[in-house]
């Protein structure tokens, strides 16, 4: 499939996934209208940034003299929007994994109200907790490390 087809098929799975004429423009809205998208889901304002680019795009080729697909696009363009569409279709897309990182499970419900009924205190209890690492902090310390990988790679090549 060619950029502006490719962008078609996507638009139209917006279209019907938001029930929105706007389509990837009312998705687009949606992301920029969810509070801590980016907090929450990881890629989120990289994704956003490609929208929002392929839809400037788009409206170039459909709108401006001498913008076509050959000078506006690259092969990589197409791959971009045609693996967004698998995501949406496999709920892996940024709205859909927003809407599961928001969501309690029940289970975590009943595990809360059980604690909160019956505390248990004891020395063993309190020095297991204080030793587990949260998922926020080991996700900080792997970023860290990829940055430090990442400049360390740049210095090298220099």
């Amino acid at each position: 499939m060619g950029f502006i087809e490719s962008y078609k098929h996507l638009e139209k799975l917006c279209g019907e996934i938001l029930n929105d004429d706007r389509r990837i423009s009312a998705y687009i809205d949606e992301m920029i209208n969810t509070p801590r998208g980016s907090y929450l889901v990881r890629g989120w304002d990289d994704d956003l940034k490609q929208l929002k680019h392929y839809r400037w795009v788009r409206n170039q080729i459909a709108h401006e003299p001498d913008c076509t697909e050959q000078n506006m696009c690259e092969p990589y363009d197409t791959v971009w929007l045609d693996d967004f569409y698998s995501r949406i279709m496999n709920q892996t897309d940024p709205l859909a994994l927003y809407s599961k990182a928001t969501k309690l499970r029940p289970t975590q419900k009943s595990e809360q109200a059980h604690i909160q009924e019956s505390p248990t205190y004891t020395y063993s209890h309190t020095a297991s907790n204080h030793r587990k690492s949260s998922p926020q902090a080991t996700g900080c310390m792997t970023f860290l490390v990829g940055i430090l990988i990442f400049v360390v790679a740049i210095v090298l090549i220099s």
